[in-house]
């Protein structure tokens, strides 16, 4: 009986380098989750007047009010992956995104979510990304953005507010306290107030020619400075201090 080598099969370089790119493609449909967002999650016991302070690069940060204390915050993180280490600091809670990445280059967006008492203090600052803050009462809620993004304060009856960006809108939606002191600054941005109607502050308001809109809260006890550009005067017994600047936009204030 003779036996029969069968000789050997022999492939082209064409032949191999296409094997390989479906092999990697392969690869990387079977390993979903090497692409998948990265999320870090800690929780803080809270006592009274905690205080929240975030120094983020960019990404969007929501703040919201809850029935629980204690403080939650949820990260998701975009690739290059931030490094992100929420630190208790007696009554304070400190996420410092920029100090703790500082001299790696470009990372990617850190989108916060933040659950805490509503008797807390805010003071949140990035450089690029929407802000909201919902239903807080504490002593203070600072919101300020160094470069672009929009500003969305609401249900908030803070005795001091700071809320200041470079392109973007603001919107506040709260009470003034008595004594309490609210500033609003945007380069380039519109800007827009909403307060109860029996609200009693002292304004400085200065936009463009013609676009401050007091509406409801006009009295004939207001200074027209500047040919419309700036606008002085009491609301009521002044009893809050009030200062709205916008540079190219719009200032209007509605009764809520």
């Amino acid at each position: 009986m003779s036996i029969r080598l069968l000789s050997p099969i022999r492939f082209s370089v064409a032949q191999i380098f296409s094997a390989l790119v479906v092999l990697a493609v392969l690869c990387s449909c079977a390993s979903p989750t090497a692409h998948a967002q990265r999320s870090v999650s800690k929780r803080f016991p809270a006592g009274k007047n905690v205080r929240v302070e975030l120094k983020n690069i960019s990404g969007t940060i929501t703040v919201e009010s809850w029935n629980r204390n204690e403080i939650k915050i949820t990260a998701s993180l975009e690739a290059p992956t931030a490094n992100v280490t929420p630190k208790l600091m007696g009554e304070c809670v400190s996420i410092d995104v920029m100090g703790d990445n500082r001299g790696r280059g470009d990372v990617g967006d850190v989108n916060f979510k933040i659950q805490l008492p509503q008797d807390s203090s805010v003071d949140i600052e990035t450089r690029r990304g929407n802000i909201t803050v919902s239903n807080i009462r504490g002593g203070l809620v600072r919101a300020h953005i160094t470069s672009e993004g929009d500003i969305t304060l609401s249900g908030i009856s803070a005795s001091q507010v700071l809320a200041q960006n470079t392109i973007g809108d603001i919107f506040f939606d709260g009470d003034f306290s008595r004594g309490g002191t609210y500033q609003f600054q945007s380069t380039k941005g519109n800007i827009s107030v909403r307060i109860p109607s029996d609200s009693a502050f002292r304004l400085v308001a200065q936009a463009p020619t013609k676009k401050i809109a007091l509406n409801e809260f006009w009295n004939n006890g207001f200074k027209n400075l500047g040919d419309g550009r700036k606008f002085v005067g009491d609301v009521g017994d002044g009893r809050s201090s009030v200062m709205v600047t916008t540079f190219q936009g719009s200032i209007t204030f509605l009764r809520r």
